[in-house]
């Protein structure tokens, strides 16, 4: 097994950047999730305001989250999340440890997201795993992965929710997505995982099972 793919989601709820080195360690992927939408009810995600993620989240050079280009804390980026989210929507810095909806890393495979059979990217994983078959992942709860030089906890399957039948070109909304992933899935497909062991890790690097289920 290798390392596939690395992505980071500087602003939750935004479309994510893809990586090819990032650091894991107790907060997940560094740069992960940093910034955040909220109105006056609290925290408002894509689940509800699907145009979300049609803005792009990204860390500059100096780790300064952007959206579409933009700095988050700028004028230009405030106005983007109005649009999507409501004239009452404002963006703030969140570093805190729950800002992550279940753990701080999401683990996907390849061959999971083979069986699920759409885009990777309604998944929003933070770790793609190449060279496992079929529904192997589903075997490895209460394990642990060596990525790289990171060892990560694998915690639990992750139940599903209304964004993954957004289309993350078009953002048409698909429900159908959801209700198939409750029949074939039981409405759980890739793997809550945190940190044991920090560590920078590249695309391609070696996966290996270290501590079976």
């Amino acid at each position: 097994m290798h390392v596939d793919a690395l992505w980071r989601y500087p602003v939750k709820s935004m479309a994510g950047e893809r990586l090819s080195v990032a650091v894991i360690g107790p907060d997940g992927i560094a740069g992960d999730r940093i910034v955040r939408v909220r109105g006056p009810e609290g925290v408002r995600c894509a689940r509800r305001h699907s145009r979300l993620l049609g803005l792009q989240g990204t860390l500059d050079a100096d780790g300064l989250a952007r959206i579409n280009g933009y700095p988050w804390e700028s004028s230009d980026a405030l106005a983007l999340v109005k649009e999507a989210a409501g004239a009452d929507a404002w963006l703030e810095a969140c570093e805190i440890p729950d800002r992550f909806d279940v753990l701080p890393l999401l683990i996907a495979t390849d061959g999971a997201v083979a069986a699920f059979g759409r885009d990777v990217r309604r998944l929003r994983p933070n770790v793609v795993i190449g060279g496992v078959d079929g529904l192997t992942e589903r075997e490895w709860i209460d394990g642990q992965l060596a990525i790289g030089d990171a060892i990560v906890r694998l915690d639990s399957l992750r139940s599903r929710c209304h964004m993954i039948t957004i289309d993350p070109d078009t953002l048409r909304v698909d429900p159908e997505v959801l209700r198939d992933v409750v029949r074939r899935f039981d409405n759980r497909l890739a793997v809550n995982a945190d940190a044991l062991r920090t560590a920078a890790v590249h695309v391609g690097d070696p996966v290996r099972l270290v501590v079976p289920a």
